[in-house]
């Protein structure tokens, strides 16, 4: 039977058929579907762990244990993940271990572009890519299977494309995997990495590289394709797909173990075309291989080396070199529209972190961010963001800008799921190290971003198993702050004054701003739209420095000052009331007023004011 299944399902779907016992992430586009799906099916374990590298620990310890396990990250949380990665290279393990990293051409929701198959070389780890969703679940099975064979991790590297693209795929039944050992292993010399030890692993770690490119050579996931021999294309994952589109008559070597290469087939590949080049997403890997067994090849002096390809950059970049492509580059259509008003993305209507950043700049705070939804705070007009890395990244940085002896205190702001991933460590520095940073943390109950997954102060598991929720406020008085205060993050009054209370010293200090994520699916019910008290308007725009979407300018214009007056669209507002605090005229009424104006309504007026949409 066949299912349509994007990349992501497929991966499931194949770690389900090969068997898997276990299995660890942390949500990140553009992996996040893989363990949401996974934890659907039968007979496995799934969480989603406090940050990357414990995912990877977690699947190494039941892999260790005698059971399939698996791991998925987004390419930037095999940075996080990459002590564990490599020392799990060295010590291989008692069952299959495969560990998929979604890298993200084209930056659509990551911070920077990198190719990790460089982590397969670093590494000494096998890697293999798919190009469609059948491959997926085929290669989800092979990389077990080759796990086991040699004793290694496997890396499995998909890209966005891949993972978010549906194509068929030929379903099968669960295979039935016993366990591989009934306690865990006392083997010293291989899973105890001291040094002594390490170094005798070195050697069986090389050694096994090669048993793995002697293997590559004849392995089905490596194949050529004959045709037209005056071009050959040598290329892999989602690249392979638009190579076959744009040049449909060109040979094609088709790599689907991406590390190591099969040497061999490829010189016979080489010498039975008049021309070689290689498409490849990202960096020259595929071509820098092939150079260095000096063969000529053509590649990033082609096709470019930034952003994400796709049929139209291909075509136009081969057509440019004289390759032969299926037809002539198409230039756009020129259309004769108006200019489209910019839609940059923003905080959502209602969103909670709203309020902290009308705050922070308010106060022109010296903000280091970090990645979540609040990172959308540092656009106009809150433009309340001056720095933003990675995870865990902006308590460090205020701390490390706050020891530099800056004469302005900064302030750190960060989600609790990012919290819970790698804030804790730079917190517990903060402390230690005695710096004035003050730390927000925007706690909204979820991982927001990336779909609403739970983390381990929502008290739910991926499994929807109940969990005792990690309290803020407890944890870091623990790491020795004292100076520790929680608002409603719709509450602007109580925001300023906690703000002012902890600013006016000179000790480290945390704000914990709660409340719900409004998209939440028990907070959209509760949602009551506020308006504009058209008559109580001035048009004096203070509603619109907030940014919310729900906030319009009106046709309609304020007869002294000659500006716009606010318009709030009931379809979007989710009656948070921070526009309401902030109006001076008292234009937009909370939901307690509309109320009381509404029980001095006459009955034959009245309309219901709490509900939900």
């Amino acid at each position: 039977m066949k299912r349509m299944l994007s990349g992501n399902e497929a991966i499931a779907r194949g770690a389900w058929e090969a068997g898997v016992h276990l299995a660890a992430a942390y949500p990140g586009t553009p992996s996040t579907e893989i363990l949401e799906e996974l934890a659907r099916f039968p007979h496995v374990y799934c969480e989603w762990s406090t940050n990357e590298k414990v995912a990877v620990d977690v699947a190494i310890g039941a892999a260790y244990a005698g059971r399939r396990a698996l791991a998925a990250m987004k390419h930037v949380g095999l940075n996080v993940a990459a002590d564990s990665y490599f020392y799990a290279s060295f010590t291989g393990a008692e069952a299959g271990l495969v560990i998929v990293s979604a890298d993200d051409p084209g930056m659509h929701s990551s911070q920077n572009e990198q190719d990790n198959r460089r982590f397969a070389q670093f590494a000494r780890v096998p890697c293999l890519e798919p190009s469609d969703s059948q491959e997926c679940k085929d290669f989800t099975i092979a990389a077990f299977d080759l796990s086991e064979r040699f004793d290694t991790p496997v890396l499995l590297r998909t890209t966005t494309r891949t993972n978010h693209s549906s194509t068929p795929v030929e379903l099968g039944e669960r295979a039935e995997v016993e366990p591989r050992r009934k306690k865990f292993p006392r083997d010293a010399a291989k899973y105890v990495m001291v040094p002594a030890n390490a170094r005798a692993r070195h050697p069986l770690v090389e050694q096994r590289a090669a048993d793995v490119a002697a293997w590559a050579e004849k392995t089905p996931l490596n194949r050529i394709e004959w045709r037209d021999r005056k071009v050959g294309v040598v290329t892999a994952g989602v690249a392979y797909q638009y190579a076959r589109e744009v040049l449909p008559n060109a040979s094609v070597l088709k790599l689907g173990m991406v590390y190591p290469l099969p040497e061999r087939l490829i010189r016979a590949f080489a010498a039975g075309v008049e021309r070689l080049v290689v498409v490849e997403e990202l960096d020259p890997v595929l071509e820098d291989a092939i150079r260095l067994l000096g063969l000529a090849c053509e590649g990033k002096s082609i096709f470019p080396l930034c952003g994400e390809l796709d049929p139209t950059v291909v075509r136009a970049a081969a057509a440019a070199a004289g390759l032969p492509v299926d037809r002539a580059p198409v230039a756009a259509a020129a259309l004769d529209l108006p200019e489209l008003p910019a839609r940059p993305p923003v905080l959502c209507a209602g969103c909670p972190h709203r309020g902290v950043f009308q705050l922070l700049s308010k106060k022109k705070a010296a903000v280091a961010g970090d990645i979540g939804c609040y990172t959308l705070g540092l656009l106009p007009p809150l433009s309340a963001i001056h720095s933003c890395g990675c995870m865990g990244a902006g308590i460090g940085v205020a701390h490390g800008a706050a020891k530099a002896g800056l004469g302005e205190r900064m302030v750190a702001v960060i989600g609790d799921s990012t919290f819970y991933h790698t804030g804790l460590p730079a917190l517990a520095n903060v402390a230690y190290n005695r710096s004035n940073v003050l730390t927000i943390i925007l706690d909204n109950r979820t991982t927001a971003m990336t779909g609403h997954q739970s983390n381990p102060g929502t008290g739910l598991t991926l499994q929807h198993q109940e969990a005792g929720r990690i309290e803020l406020e407890p944890l870091v008085r623990a790491l020795g702050i004292t100076d520790v205060a929680t608002v409603d993050s719709y509450d602007v009054e109580g925001l300023e004054k906690a703000y002012k209370e902890l600013m006016a010293h000179d000790r480290p200090a945390v704000l914990v701003a709660r409340r719900e994520c409004a998209l939440l699916p028990e907070i959209r019910k509760q949602w009551v739209p506020l308006e504009v008290v058209a008559e109580a308007c001035t048009g004096c725009g203070i509603c619109f420095r907030i940014g919310c979407p729900a906030i319009l300018k009106s046709e309609e214009m304020d007869a002294k000052s000659g500006k716009p007056l606010a318009l709030i669209d009931p379809d979007q507002c989710t009656g948070c009331e921070v526009c309401a605090q902030l109006c001076p005229h008292d234009a937009i009424p909370t939901r307690d007023q509309m109320r009381q104006a509404h029980e001095h309504q006459p009955a034959s007026c009245s309309t219901p004011i709490d509900g939900g949409n």
